[in-house]
This record gives structure tokens, C-alpha cells and sequence, in this order.
């Protein structure tokens, strides 16, 4: 028997060097790509491929007098038929018989368009930018000379104050009656003039005989206010919160708090209509108190103020709350630079395109070169809200610019730069740009399924979402069920949550905050829908609770990588060695449990880890298997190992990814 087993080993390792078992040659004994041998095989029978030959420009072998064809990048096929005065057909074709493949719409590199160009009698050139020109990729870094500002050249800037509240709390009266009580007497028509933001100055409270300046900005409501955000505005120092005393706390009261809260701004909050029979202010702090808003008064950190429009009662202790609010957080810019800053609002009026911009460092003048996304234009006039002309805006004054080329959106930035010419093409570039990222933009930013892709990019390290409801009853209990959700490695935030539709405003809020949207038993406003789509935003609704539980647990789920779990297979083990005489050595082994497979293995000795790699043969008698089961014998080679004993266990074995629990 022992005979004839060694004869069994000595007739398998003959025939395995027979057989070229490490040949990596194709069936028709041609080798690699296209007749080439593979790497380490001659080709038999072949003379010594020549060294390759250099390549050949092939705009050399063109007259002198050829036509010149110039493009700036991207280089897209579409347009250069146009130029050459093809059909995009004929030049897809030719790019096919270079191995290319590519549609009308898709770019092409350098090299690419001078051989297509050659090809039809052309010269080909890339067309150089100018110094101080963007790039397409990045229009923003060649606009971005901005040093950081030297702490002594900071100065104290007023602060811009957004005021937010439900609609009929009073928040127009407000504004009206700080304004009628700060403002010259020659005022040129009220409220009418009112551009969105205006500056007051009030006595200081502290500093006797010392003028303290504010911006109010009047944004349209908080649904402005988070499409700002969305676009990285985050133009307002503090926020001041209406409530009226006698409604209390409203649905829009809320969705204000939701979205301050979500733009991290420290909010006072103005007690509205104290004079009214009904007015409880109490009850207006124990309802914001639940949704954390705590009056110092009772030991928390958020001023209360208690105020009316019509009597005025109030509205001097509110100013002075935002002025000590204001110095709390030591707000300074530097007046002497180029401006910068946002958009608050914009449109088009008689004598033409007009931006709202709140300057935030710098000086604006009239005659800079201001570009402002997509947008540019020498500035003409500023106007402040009395309608009196200016010379230059320092930070944190608002003012409506005259001299754009067309109507920015809200919440955009605005710089200035040195010439026409450099804003004019950067704004050109900027706008093809947008273009591109149109299509990108409709994309899902953020998904239930996709969620883990995202926390693999460091985009996404928490769930936020934002719940409505058709009642109380259920937004509570939906809120609560999903706090529940015990998680140590996953953290859930709930931005905010009402009853109601879903608005453009839970859009606007879930499009600044990066959540999905989560409806139970209710429907989706036709605009907010359209938003969805513009913003990227997933609306997810459901109609019964524990579906929608279920996947929110899902997807924190999936945001925890998966573990990889290593399962045995089967294992072998070595009783006799065969040396090959072009080299390498055959472990001879007898499978003792499962399975060897072709794979992965591991070499242990006494119980200890040799080595870690592939399998390069497995074979039975002559024959190479994928498989050889448990009592039978094989013979073994591992890709990069020959240093087997006998006595050794080969493990083979696979690779699971296990999906995490909370």
C-alpha cells in the first residue's frame, strides 16, 4: 500500500511539470493581448520585438498653411464638429477606430482632438486662458485673494439681526414701529422704501452718549431665511423670535425656532401684544420652555422681552437685550479690503437688475467691479433704505446695488475684483459650470438606501430627519418611538417636526440641514415636490408606524460599516512534499474536514498562522479540480509559498460580510 501510494505522488509530480502548470498562456498557445506573451513567457519561435518607436506629433506631417482650430476646455465632441465643419457622426466614427468611445455630449482629452483634427486636415490647438481667469473646475479659488485679516485690523461691526415669527404676531408692526422710533423725522414713505434690511442707532445702554448701531434684516419669512443657509449664507448674528401673547406659541412659531436652532444663532425672543385683554405672557415662556427654550428669568440662557407695537411698550428694553446680546459676542470685520459678502434679496425693477447685498467685511464703493455667482457689473449707484444715495457701505450695512447684469439668487456671494474683463469671463465660466451641476443637483443628495455610500465619505455621521403628521397624537408618538431607538454608534436627530402637509418650508429646512423628509398619513405640497427634486431631497411617506420605524432603525443601521467574518471551508493536511523541477514545491495533502476549495487559504503550523494567500493549483491524480471533499487527497500550490513541512494544516476559507445591529 505504501508502495503504491509513493508511486501515486512521484506519477502526479512528473506529469504537473509536464504540464506548465504556472503557464499563463492562452488555449491557442499565442499568450496575452492580442499575440503579445504574458509577463515572464517568452514567445517561442519569435524574433525580439523591436523597441517600441517613439510617437509622432501629427500635426508635423500637415502643410504650413493648414487651418488652425482653437478651443478652450472642455474639449466636447459636439462642438468640435462644429469648428471643423463635420458631422458629430463622422467623428464618433473615427474615434471608434482609435478605441474611444464616447457620445456627442462627452469631452475628450487634448491629444484626442489633435489626431481627430490631423485625421481630417486640421491643426489642433488648446486655447491658453489669460492670467487671472477661473477654471472651470474651480471658479471660486481665482477670485479668492483672501488673506486672513490681521486681528488689529479688525473693528466692531453693528450686528444683523433677522426677525422671524408666525405672520400675525406682529412682526411687521414691529419692525415698523422700531424704525418710526429711530429714524430722522424726514422719512420718504414708510414701510413702502423698505429693501429688506435697514440700519437704526440706538443709545448705548452702557456707554452714555455712544451711538450703537443695528441691521434688522427682514427676510420674507423663515422659508428665505433656510434657502439662504442652503447656499452657505449664514449672514445673521442674532435671532429675534415674535410670539404673540395672547396665540402663544403657533405651527410657523416652530418651524422659526426649528430653523434658528439648525443655523446655531442665539435667539431673543420678543413677547408681542402685552396691552391685548387676553395677553398671557407666562404662557408664552412654559410653551418654549418645552421645546427648550428657557427664560433667564427662571435660570435658563434666552432673554424674554416683554413688548406691543401700538403702545410701544417694550421696545427700548428690546433694543438695549440685542445691543447687550450683540456685545456678548464681540463681533468685528475689517472695513479696509475689498467687500465681501451676501445677497439678501433681489429682482428687477425700471432701471434694471437690483441686488440687496449685506456686506460682511471690506468696503463697497461706488465704481467697483462687483461679480456675484454667474453675475457682474460695475457698481453704479448704492441706496440705502431711505432712498439716499451712498458713496461706500461698511460691514454690516445693507444696501441695494444698481449695475449687475442680471438678477442673482438670494443668499449668494459678492466680491470684488480687479477688472471687467476678469469678471466678465470667471462669470461666463461660473455659469457653464452651473450647468454642469444641474443635472448633478437633481441627484438624491441624501437617501435612506444610500446612506452608508455616504458615511463612507465622511458626509453623513448622523441621521437627521424631519417628521410631519397628520395629527399631534401621532407626530408625538412617532417622535418618541424614534428617540427609542437606543444607539450608541449612530445618533438620530430630529430637526423638527409639526403637523400639517409638507411644505416648501420642511424642504427648505431639510435642504439647509442635509435630512429626509418623513410623512405619516399625510401629503406633499405640488411646490414642495418641485423643491424636493431642485434640492435633492428624499420625502419618504408612510401609513403605518411601524414600517416607518422600521426603516429609520434600517438605515442607522446601515450607516455602521459591515464586519467581515472569516468562515473555514475546509482543511488539509500536508503528508508529502514534491519539489517541481522549474521550481516551486507541491504540497501532497489528504483532506481531513470539508472541502478544499480554489481561494483564499492559510498555512498553520502548531496551531500558529505561517502564511496568508491563494491558491495557485489544486489537483486531483492529473486532473486540476475547483473542488476536492473531505478523506480524499490532492496536491496543493499556494501563489508566493514553498516553505511547507510536513505536518502542516492548509485552511481554506471564505470572507462574509456581516451587516451590523444598533
Amino acid at each position: 500500500s505504501r508502495r503504491r501510494h509513493t508511486r501515486y505522488w512521484r506519477d502526479w509530480s512528473s506529469d504537473v511539470c509536464s504540464s506548465d502548470l504556472t503557464g499563463g498562456r492562452s488555449p491557442d498557445g499565442r499568450g496575452f493581448s492580442g499575440g503579445r506573451p504574458g509577463p515572464g513567457q517568452p514567445q517561442r519561435g519569435a524574433p525580439a520585438a523591436p523597441p517600441a518607436p517613439k510617437p509622432v506629433d501629427p500635426r508635423a506631417a500637415l502643410p504650413a498653411d493648414a487651418q488652425v482650430i482653437t478651443m478652450k476646455p472642455p474639449i466636447v465632441v459636439r462642438d468640435l464638429a462644429e469648428q471643423m465643419k463635420r458631422k458629430p457622426f463622422q467623428l464618433i466614427a473615427d474615434l471608434m477606430q482609435m478605441g474611444i468611445f464616447a457620445n456627442v455630449n462627452q469631452a475628450v482629452d487634448e491629444p484626442v482632438a489633435v489626431k481627430l483634427c490631423a485625421k481630417h486636415g486640421f491643426k489642433f490647438e488648446i486655447e491658453k486662458r489669460a492670467k487671472g481667469e477661473g477654471q472651470v473646475h474651480a471658479p471660486v479659488k481665482k477670485t479668492e485673494s483672501d488673506p486672513e485679516d490681521k486681528p488689529e485690523q479688525l473693528k466692531p461691526r453693528p450686528p444683523v439681526v433677522t426677525i422671524m415669527g408666525h405672520v400675525d404676531h406682529g412682526k411687521t408692526s414691529l419692525l415698523d414701529v422700531i424704525r418710526k422710533a429711530n429714524v430722522a423725522a424726514g422719512e420718504a414713505g414708510g414701510i413702502t422704501q423698505h429693501i429688506g434690511a435697514y440700519t437704526i442707532a440706538v443709545p448705548h445702554p452702557e456707554r452714555k452718549g455712544e451711538l450703537a448701531q443695528i441691521t434688522f434684516l427682514d427676510t420674507p419669512g423663515h422659508a428665505a431665511f433656510s434657502a439662504m443657509r442652503a447656499r452657505g449664507a449664514n449672514v445673521t448674528d442674532i435671532v429675534v423670535l415674535v410670539v404673540a401673547a395672547n396665540d402663544g406659541v403657533m405651527p410657523q412659531t416652530l418651524e422659526a425656532l426649528s430653523h434658528a436652532q439648525a443655523a446655531k444663532v442665539p435667539i431673543l425672543v420678543a413677547v408681542n401684544k402685552c396691552d391685548h385683554p387676553n395677553a398671557n405672557p407666562l404662557k408664552v415662556r412654559q410653551q418654549l420652555q418645552e421645546k427648550g427654550l428657557v427664560s433667564d428669568e427662571w435660570g435658563g440662557n434666552t432673554l424674554f422681552v416683554d413688548c406691543s407695537a401700538l403702545t410701544k411698550q417694550g421696545i427700548d428694553k428690546l433694543l438695549e437685550m440685542v445691543v447687550f446680546q450683540a456685545d456678548l459676542l464681540e463681533l468685528k470685520a475689517n472695513p479696509d479690503r475689498k467687500a465681501k459678502g451676501n445677497v439678501i434679496e433681489s429682482g428687477l425693477q425700471a432701471g434694471g437688475p437690483t441686488a440687496t447685498v449685506l456686506v460682511r467685511k471690506g468696503t463697497l464703493r461706488v465704481g467697483d467691479i462687483i461679480l456675484c455667482g454667474s453675475h457682474y457689473g460695475r457698481v453704479r449707484a448704492l441706496i440705502n433704505e431711505e432712498g439716499e444715495r451712498l458713496k461706500e457701505a461698511t460691514p454690516s450695512v445693507a444696501v441695494r446695488v444698481l449695475g449687475l447684469n442680471g438678477v442673482p439668487e438670494a443668499g449668494q456671494e459678492f466680491t470684488i475684483v480687479e477688472n471687467e474683463k476678469t469678471a466678465r469671463d470667471i462669470a461666463e465660466e461660473r455659469a457653464l459650470a452651473e450647468k454642469a451641476a444641474e443635472a448633478e443637483a437633481r441627484q438624491p443628495r441624501v437617501t435612506l438606501e444610500n446612506l452608508f455610500a455616504k458615511i463612507a465619505e465622511n458626509q453623513q455621521l448622523t441621521l437627521k430627519v424631519v417628521v410631519k403628521a397628520d395629527t399631534q397624537g401621532s407626530v408625538e408618538a412617532i417622535v418618541e418611538a424614534l428617540k427609542k431607538i437606543d444607539s450608541s454608534k449612530v445618533t438620530l436627530d430630529i430637526v423638527h417636526h409639526a403637523v400639517g402637509t409638507v411644505t416648501e418650508s420642511d424642504v427648505d429646512l431639510a435642504g439647509a440641514s442635509k435630512c429626509v423628509v418623513l410623512g405619516f398619513h399625510t401629503r406633499i405640497d405640488s411646490g414642495a415636490n418641485e423643491k424636493a427634486k431642485q434640492y435633492g431631497i428624499q420625502i419618504k411617506l408612510y401609513a403605518i408606524i411601524y414600517e416607518l420605524i422600521d426603516e429609520v432603525k434600517d438605515a442607522m443601521a446601515g450607516l455602521l460599516p459591515p464586519v467581515l467574518k472569516d468562515v473555514v471551508v475546509g482543511s488539509a493536511e500536508v503528508r508529502q512534499l514534491f519539489e517541481l523541477s522549474k521550481g516551486g514545491v507541491v504540497a501532497g495533502c489528504s483532506v481531513t474536514m470539508g472541502r478544499i476549495i480554489k481561494g483564499k487559504v492559510r498555512v498553520m503550523r502548531r496551531k500558529n498562522l505561517v502564511y496568508e494567500g491563494v491558491t495557485l493549483s489544486l489537483r486531483r491524480f492529473q486532473d486540476e479540480v475547483n473542488e476536492v471533499r473531505s478523506g480524499l487527497e490532492c496536491g496543493i500550490r499556494i501563489d508566493g509559498f514553498n516553505e511547507f513541512q510536513t505536518g502542516d494544516t492548509i485552511e481554506c476559507y471564505t470572507v462574509e460580510k456581516v451587516k451590523q445591529a444598533l
